[in-house]
């Protein structure tokens, strides 16, 4: 009987089988691209209304005061309030130093930021499910209103989203090719990231559990807990001097409903279009999952102690929604389900998101306040030489977006503005001294928070108002978004109209 000899497998069968995803990054689009148009996109959405008709809203005033005091009053500031902050009004600082103090100035590094962070998305999406994915998963996060509202906004957030995207692309750069350097550049720009604002560490907590949830070696473990360590160690000093500055996040409440509908949405998407993915995509799953539960979860946990959930404070968990959004979408693309139906519902988002959403956001009401238009009323309803009244007294940060217009008017309760006592807000006088000043005022503009809101039971703030009830006529007031401006005057001084 003749042996027969066997057949050579085929060159294909000899060839070792590729990584999870590699078939999916085949494709005619250059890694490049799948960067560039997400955040071509970003940056021309950033430009429309950039200057929201040039309004300003209060957290904005805060950055753009501490940006224009000089160098070692914002230095001296930062030893007592807004810690957390610091390395972001430093930058800032730098920005108006070069470019001047405009609205422009105060808002393209944020939207320069949020560019750099949907061209990260697109580069982690194309590397974990492909380019089409990563292009997909880029645009969407151009089109997500908080990537909108953020990009134009003069905070640290989109800077702290640009740091953790980045950082999570280096992160996984560091699993796939396992050197040293990489994992040193993740743990830098981590740190950044974390010093730009502290709670950027739970990004880093959400890689490690991303990487304990996935079959990963004990070197790589290994390596992440040693750069995680580090950057915790660094931001060690910066976390003990903004923990005595606690004062400051004192207005946080618990969760109402809103913020907790606010968490749940997006969670609950992340988890269907997660779902949706191939086995293949199983390092994008838990990571995009881990980037979009964890740290907001641990805020609102931390709040059964202190609480300290706010979206914006984990901006970056929107990196993990567009990564699962885009990887859901061309999975379900390259399996030819209901692609026109697909496209209907990705053509029907991008409207909404860029018309009554878009639209929206671009005006001065999708903010809390409207600073110029308090200063207009404040410019309209004063005179020179009325007193003035910040009700509560941590309104009168809301000067800061146009001192000018509050030049002419004598501030009755202040004893150090809050330049001369290194603070955000001033520090005022005690209650009595309060009152005599206030008795000495023919006439009193009083800025106070919007009908509805809950009176301070500080004792300065008691005075103010009793005060204004037993020796002043209320005159009238001014409705803007977000505050009121009310006039007082002595009996029969009020103007006849």
């Amino acid at each position: 009987m003749a042996l027969t000899r066997p057949a050579a497998p085929s060159r294909r069968l000899q060839a070792a089988a590729p990584p999870a995803g590699a078939t999916l990054r085949r494709s005619a689009w250059p890694p490049w691209l799948c960067a560039l148009v997400p955040a071509v996109v970003t940056f021309v959405l950033g430009l429309w209304g950039l200057s929201r008709g040039g309004s300003m809203w209060w957290d904005e005033a805060a950055t753009y005061d501490m940006a224009r005091r000089g160098l070692p009053e914002l230095l001296d500031t930062l030893t007592t309030v807004d810690a957390v902050h610091g390395l972001y009004y430093l930058l800032m600082h730098g920005v108006f130093a070069v470019f001047g103090d405009s609205l422009y100035a105060l808002r393209l590094p944020s939207l320069l930021a949020m560019s750099a962070a949907a061209a990260g998305v697109a580069l982690l999406g194309a590397r974990l499910a492909g380019p089409r994915a990563g292009l997909l998963a880029g645009v969407a996060f151009a089109l997500l209103p908080a990537v909108q509202r953020y990009a134009q906004e003069g905070r640290s957030y989109a800077l702290v989203c640009a740091a953790v995207t980045w950082a999570t692309w280096l992160f996984v750069r560091a699993l796939e090719e396992r050197r040293t350097r990489l994992w040193a550049a993740y743990g830098t720009v981590a740190l950044t990231g974390c010093l730009l604002h502290e709670f950027a560490v739970l990004a880093v907590a959400a890689h490690g559990a991303a990487l304990w949830v996935t079959p990963r070696s004990r070197r790589d473990r290994r390596a992440w807990t040693w750069t995680a360590g580090a950057v915790a160690a660094a931001l060690a000093p910066l976390a003990v001097l903004s923990s005595r500055q606690s004062a400051q996040v004192a207005w946080i409440g618990p969760p109402g409903a809103g913020a907790l509908l606010g968490y749940v949405v997006p969670a609950l998407a992340g988890l269907l279009c997660a779902a949706l993915l191939p086995a293949a995509a199983r390092l994008l799953r838990s990571l995009a999952l881990a980037l979009l539960i964890l740290p907001g979860g641990l805020l609102l946990l931390s709040s059964a102690i202190m609480p300290l959930y706010v979206s914006r404070y984990v901006l970056y968990e929107e990196a993990g929604l567009a990564l699962l959004l885009g990887a859901a979408l061309d999975h379900l693309w390259r399996r030819r389900c209901h692609r026109r139906l697909l496209a209907a519902l990705a053509a029907a988002g991008v409207l909404v998101a860029l018309v009554p959403v878009g639209l929206h956001l671009r005006g001065p009401e999708s903010r809390q306040d409207d600073l110029a238009a308090l200063a207009r009323a404040v410019r309209a309803q004063g005179r020179p030489g009325d007193g003035l009244l910040f009700m509560p007294g941590r309104r009168r940060g809301w000067q800061a977006a146009d001192p000018a217009a509050y030049a002419g008017l004598v501030d009755l309760a202040v004893r150090e503005d809050p330049r001369a006592s290194a603070t955000l807000y001033g520090v005022e006088l005690p209650p009595a001294a309060v009152r005599a000043r206030m008795l000495t005022a023919d006439r009193i503009v009083a800025l106070r928070a919007p009908a509805g809101e809950p009176a301070d039971a500080d004792p300065v703030e008691e005075v103010k108002r009793a005060v204004l009830r037993a020796h002043f006529r209320l005159c009238g007031t001014t409705e803007v978004h977000g505050a009121r401006v009310t006039v007082y005057a002595r009996p029969g001084r009020c103007d006849p109209a």
